[in-house]
């Protein structure tokens, strides 16, 4: 009996083993840069230097068959009681955070200037406008060595939590938009925020921003 337990734990052990292994080496690798290119991965954009140093960096990129008016449209009036993030609203709202995803245009939030407030969530938590040049980039930036009550989840004393959000609209030659979104992220290192952000936050956020860059797609092409 101890020996068929033995074998169990063993046998579960490598499963672990084998499922981390193939995360770390096939399916992060990936999402980490799902949809760009290696131009892309390597570009240097603005917003970058707000977090120097991150220990999460992820670029994501679309080609929307609109032109980059067209999708700054959609990307501008983004946020919790704005226009909602077009990613997945029953994931958004399991976690409390009443967002509502319209698929029209807002024309009283189609402007937005350096200092604005992009609320994530219904209790006030939300992410500054660090840069916006409209039609071509809007960069959030939060930090909570700036602001102590930018913080998801609420941190333990000391920690701290400096992200990055980054969108950015490349006119191609045939009238279309290459959206990239790149998302940086720095924390201070302990084992409980490496388990938290690589576990969780790293593949959750992908999952959101992948449909959310999907979401911009459908409907900046369906109203070209």
């Amino acid at each position: 009996m101890a020996k068929n337990k033995r074998t169990l734990m063993l046998g579960g052990g490598l499963v672990v083993a084998a499922a981390a292994a193939v995360y770390a080496l096939l399916i992060r690798p990936w999402h980490l840069r799902w949809g760009a290119d290696e131009g892309e991965v390597d570009l240097t954009l603005p917003g970058d230097d707000l977090v120097p140093t991150p220990r999460l960096n992820a670029t994501h990129a679309v080609t929307i068959q609109a032109s980059p008016s067209e999708v700054w449209s959609w990307l501008v009036q983004i946020g919790q009681g704005r226009g909602g993030f077009y990613s997945y609203d029953w994931i958004e709202n399991m976690m409390g955070l009443d967002i509502h995803t319209t698929n029209r245009i807002l024309n009283h939030h189609q402007r937005l200037e350096v200092g604005d407030l992009i609320p994530l969530a219904s209790d006030g938590y939300a992410l500054p406008v660090a840069i916006v040049d409209p039609g071509k980039v809007l960069v959030l930036h939060g930090d909570t060595r700036i602001d102590p009550q930018e913080t998801i989840p609420k941190l333990n004393p000391g920690d701290y939590l400096s992200v990055n959000w980054g969108f950015y609209l490349f006119e191609q030659d045939n009238g279309s938009t290459r959206l990239v979104e790149r998302w940086r992220a720095d924390w201070n290192s302990s084992f409980q925020n490496t388990f938290f952000y690589r576990l969780f936050l790293e593949p959750g956020a992908f999952v959101m921003e992948r449909k959310m860059l999907l979401g911009i797609k459908h409907r900046a092409e369906n109203m070209a």
